[in-house]
């Protein structure tokens, strides 16, 4: 049996999404729901970065610990090998996590009344990190079409005209759309034209499937790059996310000294003892999981997206271009999101994202987790269908 098809058992690992469901849903007991919410794999890290962590163990002294410049090496040459970008070691600044990340440039680059533009559906730290922060947060709701997503140019623009900062979410999370080139630098044109800086969010940036590329916004930056923050981690690819490391890459010193500031100011900017050994390993070495994964992926989508669709009259879901994420049409079943929730957790016992959590603009629609071995797949599906039918 091989990575991707044992189950394990993960109750007694602290894990959030197996074991947070109580408090996540407001329910007194959800030992019998099958958690497809969070976007958190049921699959092993790949076997290079437990190896690597496993002989970090035994060196018995977990003192502090810093990023050595193999480990920046590593993802340099990782971008350049899998999308083709070229980044100096000398842009990198590092961090516990892309949201506290986010949090950082936005609190540098930002002052309190500052107006942050996000485009709904979207991650929901996007808005709420600015509001957390004292900033006003301006909505460019994209448009949808058959769950194909686009930006709203016209309004988009209009927003821009007071905003200081644009948050980006590239690929889009949570449609798994990739953006293309031209709709990049549309982007980059306008928030040059009206002096907007831009945070790009690209974590699932290596959940890409066949046929699909996707497009770091650095690479179609041209002369407008130092408007640009983006954010990296291994951690959504490689299933690290309790390992707890990324990276912002900014060609600007400038940028990048007063961001150094801010994390010496806030005692963030070191790592944890195990970061920089998974970060490592991931990047040299997990190239062949990822491939095998992203295998396992295309099959697993072919066949949600089949037996939901078959299953249950009136569901419609958009293959995604990138990401282990379906984002689920149901509002042709006549169902408010309460009471679709309640059938989810009350009667099929499987727990879903509703759609409300990414804006207003995802009301009538699900985000599910598919990055679990078939046979979990295989009835959390009946558990939905079972739900709605």
């Amino acid at each position: 049996m091989n990575l991707f098809e044992q189950v394990h058992d993960r109750s007694n690992s602290r894990s959030v999404k197996w074991g947070r469901m109580e408090k996540v849903y407001g329910i007194h007991d959800a030992s019998d729901i099958l958690p497809m919410w969070v976007a958190d794999m049921d699959f092993p890290a790949p076997p290079p970065v437990t190896d690597a962590l496993r002989e970090r163990l035994e060196h018995p002294i977990f003192g502090y610990s810093y990023i050595c410049e193999e480990c920046k090496t590593a993802a340099a040459n990782w971008l350049e090998k899998r999308h083709g970008l070229g980044v100096e070691t000398d842009w990198m600044l590092f961090h516990q996590g892309v949201i506290p990340a986010m949090a950082s440039i936005i609190d540098v680059f930002t002052d309190t009344g500052d107006h942050v533009l996000v485009t709904p559906p979207v991650y929901p730290p996007f808005f709420s990190i600015p509001e957390n922060l004292g900033r006003s947060v301006l909505y460019s709701q994209l448009t949808e079409q058959d769950g194909e997503y686009a930006i709203d140019w016209p309004d988009f623009e209009s927003k821009l005209e007071k905003a200081r900062l644009f948050i980006l979410c590239n690929p889009h999370n949570p449609s798994g759309k990739l953006w293309a080139a031209e709709e990049l630098e549309k982007l980059v044109e306008l928030c040059a034209r009206h002096d907007v800086l831009i945070l790009s969010d690209e974590i699932h940036s290596d959940l890409i499937h066949a046929g699909e590329t996707h497009t770091p916004l650095l690479s179609v930056a041209g002369s407008e790059r130092d408007r640009i923050f983006t954010c990296i981690a291994p951690t959504k690819t490689f299933n690290l996310a309790g390992i707890q490391a990324a990276m912002i890459v900014t060609a600007d010193p400038d940028k990048r000294m007063r961001l150094e500031r801010h994390m010496q100011a806030h005692g963030t900017g070191s790592l944890n003892a195990f970061a920089p050994v998974a970060w490592k390993a991931a990047y040299e070495q997990g190239e062949p999981w990822l491939n095998h994964l992203l295998e396992v992926l295309a099959h697993h989508i072919e066949y949600a997206v089949e037996r939901l669709e078959r299953e249950v009259h009136g569901l419609k879901i958009r293959k995604p271009q990138s990401t282990y994420l379906l984002w689920i049409d149901y509002r042709a079943l006549g169902l408010t999101e309460e009471e679709a929730m309640s059938r989810l957790l009350e009667k099929g016992k499987v727990a879903l994202e509703p759609g409300s959590k990414y804006g207003a603009a995802g009301r009538g629609f699900l985000r599910m987790n598919i990055a679990c071995p078939k046979q979990t797949l295989e009835e959390g599906i009946s558990r939905i269908t079972s739900a709605f039918r």
